[in-house]
């Protein structure tokens, strides 16, 4: 069955994930005269608040957050930590590096001019403010906003005047965004010219850790180790296992290669005990881990975010990265400020026909791909680059990183052009 449409732009987004949540409200706020509608596989029951993966986000992810009314919310609810401070440094020596000291990089917020370079969220955490600000948004206006929980979508197909989506019922929209991307092992693999796709045989084994009292707080560090980068973020203060001790916290994200894991043979114990070999001597004593859960690693893009017709995708849907950089999830929510730029300066009309609607969701949609595809494909290739680098088996390119590393720690203005992409994006 295909339902009657009014003489509205209509827009459906797949996926009540952060993205497409902050779409959905964005667009209800932008787009007045729009109809939107979000569709999710899980029940409306379903408690998300408790999610405990940890979402780095970037100061302009921030800023989005700010201005949709939401960060208020994460910041009262004592949940979030403030990244103040990156520090960026490699466990190899350096050769013919001078002086004493390895090459590294600290990037902070206060020469920055900035008051924090981003923030660590739990995935729950930021997940049911903007579902409750949706649902909100519903309750106000039902007839032009409707949220679908426990309706996946089947299939999606380009017809003459939009797109159909199957989600048991046939119904038709002119616009529709895919907001729902998995992690990389549930992934179709992509083949150019569709994408590209490239597993990295590498696992990333995530958990918390708790530190001694010595070490700055709101500080994250990257190190980059013989098996592969390792990272630590800064959580609020807490315990890491229930019933622990509370204190200083950390996320840890710790890369290695699947062929020689170093990681999963081991206790608990022993694993502490090697994590407190890996980091740089400024995070301090690692004093107790979590149990941790091991995910693989991969790259799979769309060389293109437009389908042909009406179709786009976003966020995970789009791209999936290796988490060097912890950008991706950043990288789908300037997605989606982008698209709602491009839809937002489209002239829309209640009185346009269908034929009229199709050319401005196409239109909006070519500027969209245009503007988005430099600030992509520069972090899908410099991660892809990082994440292959620990595979080559030359020596060289310890040297080399590290060399890079102070490189960019002695040059302001390439430190200053890293901090905003990291914070922004390469604009």
């Amino acid at each position: 069955m295909t339902t009657n449409r009014p003489n509205a732009v209509s827009l459906a987004i797949i996926g009540a994930g952060p993205a497409g949540l902050s779409l959905a409200l964005q667009a209800a706020q932008a787009l007045p005269h729009a109809r939107i509608t979000v569709f999710d596989a899980r029940p409306a029951d379903k408690d998300i608040s408790g999610d405990a993966r940890t979402l780095a986000l970037s100061q302009g992810t921030v800023q989005e957050l700010q201005r949709m009314g939401i960060w208020d919310a994460i910041e009262a609810s004592g949940r979030s930590a403030p990244i103040l401070e990156v520090h960026v440094s490699q466990q190899q020596p350096t050769v013919l590096w001078p002086g004493q000291q390895q090459p590294e990089v600290r990037i902070s917020a206060q020469e920055q001019g900035v008051p924090q370079l981003g923030a660590v969220v739990s995935y729950g955490t930021l997940v049911a403010p903007l579902q409750q600000a949706w649902l909100h948004a519903v309750d106000q206006d039902e007839h032009r906003c409707a949220m679908r929980f426990a309706t996946p979508v089947r299939g999606l197909k380009t017809v003459d005047d939009g797109v159909e989506v199957d989600a048991d019922i046939a119904e038709q929209f002119d616009l529709v965004v895919v907001a729902e991307g998995g992690v990389f092992s549930d992934q179709a693999k992509l083949k150019w010219p569709e994408g590209v796709s490239h597993d990295y045989g590498q696992t990333a084994w995530v958990g918390q850790v708790q530190l001694d009292d010595e070490g700055r707080p709101g500080m994250a560090f990257e190190r980059f180790t013989t098996s592969g980068p390792a990272a630590l973020l800064p959580l609020p203060p807490g315990p890491v296992v229930p019933g622990g001790p509370s204190g200083r916290r950390a996320a840890l994200v710790w890369c290695v290669q699947q062929a020689d894991d170093p990681v999963r043979e081991l206790n608990d114990a022993q694993r502490l005990t090697l994590l407190n070999t890996i980091f740089h001597p400024a995070v301090g004593r690692i004093t107790q881990l979590s149990p941790l859960k091991a995910f693989p690693l991969g790259l799979n893009a769309h060389r293109q975010l437009v389908n042909e017709g009406a179709i786009v995708r976003i966020g995970n849907a789009a791209q999936t990265l290796h988490p060097v950089a912890g950008q991706g999830f950043n990288l789908g929510m300037r997605d989606v400020h982008v698209l709602l730029d491009a839809l937002k300066h489209t002239p829309w009309s209640p009185e346009d026909d269908v034929a009229t609607r199709q050319m401005k969701v196409r239109r909006a949609l070519r500027e969209f791909e245009r503007r988005r595809q430099p600030d992509r494909w520069a972090l899908l290739a410099t991660t892809d680059f990082l994440a292959r680098s620990f595979t080559w088996p030359a020596p060289v390119l310890a040297t080399l990183r590290g060399m890079g590393i102070g490189a960019v720690g002695a040059l302001s203005p390439v430190k200053r052009l890293l901090a905003r992409s990291m914070m922004f994006g390469w604009r």
